[in-house]
């Protein structure tokens, strides 16, 4: 074959080799579907699910003689709310899971999406498809925030069938004191879904990275929990106040000022623009150990 022949032939094979935007879309419900298929993930989600559960039954069986839940500012936040608006279900549950429940969850699963697959051998295999080291990160990523909404959508979705169930439904009395109804109430709700799953945007991030770190999924998932429990200890300690702003977990609790009118923004805002860093930090530090890594297995 002549070199003038082989010309054309060569944009064509690399046109062949390039992996179209629907592959990836495919690749990402592949990953999408893995991640929701196993027993581990399910069992955390019936884990979150549970709490709500849980946090209701206690609330009804302290107020069925007339007490009041939360006495002595004990117990989460907006626990006090819950017997006279089942809603106010939703925010307890949300802020009793935060600290601890939820960015587990997301731990355990960011821990394990890299370090998971070249411990079981996959990894490599996974990396001959015509994804590239790069992209195959990001749909790994994607997939993880993916499981940050279900997680959040599952404690919220829990709380508000419980809260229907054992308390009145009504008018939603803001921490400003100003009502709004019933419907404001839920739109609110779902905001305050949206800004806990948004705040757990950083530990996904930190997670990915640790997992490119080591080849055991149990490493990666252990030291992932464990920077969080640090992270969390560290921010309770008033003498530490001036690296406190900087901790992924400091800002989690902000999602309260969307439930004031007008709503505070400033505290939120810090939370969006702190879970950004620590995404972009150790997202772009996941990135360049990835695709440096040397897989052998």
């Amino acid at each position: 074959m002549s070199q003038a022949e082989a010309v054309p032939a060569a944009p064509a094979a690399a046109a062949r080799r390039a992996p179209s935007p629907l592959w990836a879309l495919s690749l990402f419900r592949s990953e999408v579907a893995t991640v929701f298929r196993r027993w581990r993930t399910l069992a955390l989600l019936g884990v979150l699910a549970a709490v709500p559960v849980l946090v209701g039954i206690a609330v009804k069986i302290e107020t069925q003689d007339g007490g009041s839940a939360g006495q002595g500012g004990a117990g989460p936040a907006f626990i006090s709310q819950v017997t006279n608006n089942g809603l106010f279900l939703v925010f307890t549950s949300l802020a009793a899971t935060l600290p601890f429940f939820l960015p587990m969850a997301i731990g355990v699963i960011a821990g394990d999406s890299v370090a998971g697959e070249a411990s079981s051998g996959t990894l490599r295999y996974l990396l001959v498809a015509p994804a590239g080291r790069t992209r195959l990160l990001l749909v790994k990523y994607a997939a993880t925030l993916t499981f940050c909404c279900a997680a959040t959508l599952t404690v919220a979705a829990s709380a508000l069938a419980v809260g229907a169930l054992l308390f009145p439904l009504g008018d939603v009395t803001l921490i400003s004191g100003v009502t709004v109804s019933f419907g404001e109430g839920l739109l609110r709700a779902l905001a305050v879904a949206g800004a806990v799953a948004l705040s757990l945007v950083g530990i996904a991030a930190l997670g990915l990275f640790v997992s490119t770190l080591t080849g055991s999924g149990i490493a990666a998932m252990a030291t992932t929990v464990g920077l969080l429990i640090t992270a969390q200890i560290l921010d309770q300690f008033p003498q530490l106040h001036a690296i406190q702003p900087y901790l992924f977990p400091h800002y989690w609790l902000s999602f309260a000022d969307l439930l004031r009118a007008p709503v505070y923004w400033d505290q939120l805002l810090d939370n969006l623009g702190l879970q950004a860093l620590y995404a972009a930090v150790f997202g772009s530090a996941a990135w360049a150990r990835f695709t440096t890594k040397d897989i052998t297995a």
